[in-house]
């Protein structure tokens, strides 16, 4: 387009610091170091099929699954990309029992906490299948100068300031609010650098994609069950049935029902009656983006990001994406209790 010029990540973090005086450029040297992490992850998620990368790594996380080299890989580069950044002063990772903090004096001083899942989907990693990383900050609420506490890391999600995912797929992009809207950025591997593509991210109120790991049907609850058969009816008037698409990669499922509409599930069943995805560092960053495109997040029967944790890795059910679909699953979870 005639006249159009490139604006990077970093152009539109600085743009916007005049909205948030509290941070005097913190945030955005916060963000910025978040982009360098992740130019560094999607250059090894790219080569993961020449090097000696792929695979396990011989241990396992806190989740009891086992480690992909790809995710330590991704978890050590995120620690030190934020370490560097000084604005820092603890960390919580799905692949670190404890939280991370820092010893260094800068770091102390650091006004933020960040939740991280550092490479989520990894199960993926060697089919070629999208993958990515989610993240979540907050403000500290120790006094700052010493050590953070795990109550910082314990906070609502509707503490957080801002949110977002870095996608390594077919393009390597990054997706985050600091709520004020949800923004786009595309990496250009010409420039190196994270350009605006997708401004102003808004998910329709209406979706025609639901995605759910159908193989668990039988040990849904009845309401999940219902709202499947649902989906699966014919009906003109409201387009369905509606396509089942499930990819199994969070960040990927959910990147592609907020660009087109569509719900995503994943609910606590017999085996797993706290639900799998984790509350701080997967549901939490997800909702806040989905409420600031215009979804919604729900654990079932309370918003996602009124919950107050309880733990580090605490698991809860997740049903989040384009308003509608999720108060209508959340209707049929209501009638079925």
């Amino acid at each position: 387009m005639k006249g159009y010029r490139i604006k990077t990540l970093n152009e539109f973090v600085i743009e916007r610091q005049a909205e948030y005086p509290y941070a005097k450029g913190e945030l955005t040297r916060l963000l910025h170091h978040i982009g360098i992490a992740a130019k560094i992850v999607h250059k090894k998620v790219n080569k993961a099929g020449l090097v000696d990368i792929l695979g396990e790594a011989g241990a396992v996380n806190v989740q009891g699954e086992d480690q992909k080299k790809l995710d330590v890989f991704a978890d050590e580069q995120f620690i030190s990309a934020l370490r560097a950044s000084g604005e820092c002063c603890g960390i919580g990772s799905e692949e670190n029992q404890e939280i991370v903090t820092f010893d260094d004096d800068l770091s102390k001083e650091g006004k933020y906490i960040f939740l991280m899942d550092p490479l989520d989907g990894s199960s993926n990693i060697d089919v070629n299948v999208s993958i990515g990383t989610i993240f979540s900050i907050y403000r500290r609420i120790s006094p700052r100068g010493t050590k953070p506490v795990l109550d910082d890391f314990l906070q609502p999600g509707i503490k957080q300031i801002a949110a977002g995912y870095i996608i390594y797929g077919s393009s390597t992009m990054m997706v985050y609010t600091t709520g004020r809207g949800v923004n786009g950025f595309t990496l250009d591997t010409s420039i190196g650098e994270f350009c605006l593509s997708h401004q102003g991210i808004t998910t329709p109120e209406d979706g025609t994609i639901y995605s759910v790991n159908e193989g668990n049907y039988v040990h849904f609850p009845e309401g999940v069950k219902q709202y499947i058969k649902y989906c699966q009816e014919k009906d003109t008037s409201t387009k369905r049935p509606y396509s089942s698409r499930y990819i199994g990669s969070l960040v990927a499922d959910f990147h592609r029902n907020l660009l087109k509409g569509g719900i995503f599930i994943y609910p606590e069943t017999a085996k797993a009656p706290n639900g799998k995805l984790r509350l701080l560092y997967e549901c939490n960053p997800i909702a806040f983006i989905t409420e600031q495109a215009g979804g919604k997040a729900s654990s079932g029967n309370q918003r996602i990001l009124e919950i107050k944790p309880d733990s580090l890795h605490q698991r809860i059910p997740f049903y989040t994406g384009s308003l509608n679909m999720v108060e209508k699953v959340e209707s049929l979870l209501k009638n079925n209790n």
